[in-house]
């Protein structure tokens, strides 16, 4: 009955067999390169065939077993087509069966499985979705013998003690989701990338390295004149102040400007009725990570926070604001003692305070020097020299040339900065020999 089929159709009939054998092969490379995070905003959405193709993700031992049965078996029968139509081309024997053998293997390579793999893994989506029509159907007319199959499969998993990845295996990691902002940059506005890495940063941040260190606080000493006080308050640069009695280890309390300019309309404000006004003083442990830190401003309702350490002696003072900007970057407002911390010279280099925090000369100068010990450019210097140094000192920290032009009071006061060295080991060792001198 098979020699009475015109030999048109039996090329007609293995055109077809590797049609199809392509769309399985296409089907399963479109699938498993799907993204599967679109595919859950597709799902979200409400689309039928984004919620089909999960499904068969769902279970991809049976989605992969409908698959390559459909696959090997179309592939078998066009092994069988192909011999037949050599057969009536050039009659029976050992070469007619590798021409049918060499030839059906050409065939099911172009047009069965690398071409239609390649399409696949290209446009993922596009035809990941449209194949879930075809493939959910066939999964539940083929069920009984995927699921006989896959007894044997899950069995020699079990053998080999092989796990299948379950859902939760998928979960980005914050490294991870990192990578996935930085390549995701043609779709994410600069300003919400930036935003974005910034809050990953935040993690690995503590109330260490965005607080102002205790010798530039603005505040205000109850026993000054009480003609001074008012005087620094009216000239005061924020809207809180922290108020002390001789010293900041005597800290009485947080002073709202407002709240005081207020009691001052009705009458001059004493020093009793400052003290009334004063709001207690919230403290926060230093090292305390910054995204706690945010939380526990909202829940405290607090705006600004002394830092203290483990004896309980202030290190500085850490605002809602600094987070804040730590996230979304500075806001229009300039910070009156920031501006001065360091400026750049017509030669390129930069002028800074001892005082300058190492993270506003990494992010805003350009520099990168280490964050992971102090905090400021005079604790550098003196972790590198182990000793108080002399004004002209240099030497090189972190590929950086470091040059001490003023120190006072055993603290480095204003240093020259340069660019990185581009052979940053050995400037570092030069750069530590000429230090001693």
């Amino acid at each position: 009955m098979i020699d009475q089929i015109p030999l048109f159709w039996l090329v007609i009939t293995q055109a077809t067999l590797l049609l199809t054998s392509g769309f399985f092969s296409i089907a399963e490379t479109s699938m498993m390169a799907l993204n599967r995070y679109r595919l859950k905003h597709l799902v979200r959405q409400g689309k039928r065939s984004a919620r089909l193709t999960q499904d068969l993700l769902d279970h991809t031992d049976r989605l992969l077993g409908v698959i390559l049965l459909g696959n090997n078996l179309i592939n078998s029968a066009s092994t069988v087509v192909a011999t037949l139509i050599c057969t009536r081309l050039f009659g029976e024997g050992e070469v007619t069966l590798a021409i049918a053998t060499g030839g059906v293997t050409f065939g099911i390579l172009v047009f069965s499985e690398i071409t239609p793999k390649v399409i696949g893994a290209t446009y993922p989506e596009h035809i990941a979705l449209p194949s879930a029509y075809v493939l959910t159907p066939l999964l539940r007319i083929a069920y009984p013998v995927v699921w006989f199959v896959n007894l044997f499969v899950q069995g020699l998993l079990r053998l080999m003690t092989i796990k299948p990845r379950s859902e939760g295996d998928g979960q980005l990691s914050m490294e991870e989701l990192r990578t996935l902002v930085l390549e995701g940059g043609r779709f994410i506005p600069p300003k919400h990338q930036s935003i974005f890495l910034n809050l990953f940063e935040l993690q690995d941040m503590t109330v260490d390295d965005t607080m102002t260190p205790r010798g530039q606080l603005e505040g205000i000493d109850l026993e000054d004149d009480i003609e001074d006080i008012r005087l620094a308050i009216a000239t005061a640069h924020h809207t809180r102040l922290v108020v002390y009695e001789g010293g900041l280890d005597k800290v009485t309390g947080i002073l709202h400007v407002r709240k005081f300019l207020n009691a001052s309309r009705r009458e001059p404000v004493d020093k009793e009725g400052l003290r009334e006004i004063l709001r207690e003083p919230y403290f926060v442990p230093e090292g305390t990570p910054l995204l706690v830190q945010l939380t526990n401003f909202q829940e405290q309702m607090r705006h600004v926070g002394l830092v203290v350490d483990e004896y309980g002696e202030v290190l500085g003072l850490v605002t809602l604001q600094d987070i804040l900007e730590e996230i979304v970057g500075e806001f229009t407002s300039q910070k009156p003692m920031a501006g001065g911390l360091w400026r750049r010279e017509p030669d390129g280099s930069v002028i800074a305070e001892g005082a300058c925090p190492l993270r506003l000369l990494n992010r805003k100068a350009g520099f990168h020097f280490p964050l992971e010990g102090p905090k400021t450019i005079n604790g550098l210097v003196l972790e590198a020299l182990e000793a108080i140094p002399e004004p002209g000192t240099a030497l090189v920290i972190a590929g950086h040339p470091v040059e001490i032009l003023q120190v006072h009071d055993r603290m480095v006061k204003v240093v020259r900065l340069r660019e990185r060295k581009s052979d940053g080991k050995a400037a570092v060792q030069a750069g530590r020999a000429s230090s001693t001198r």
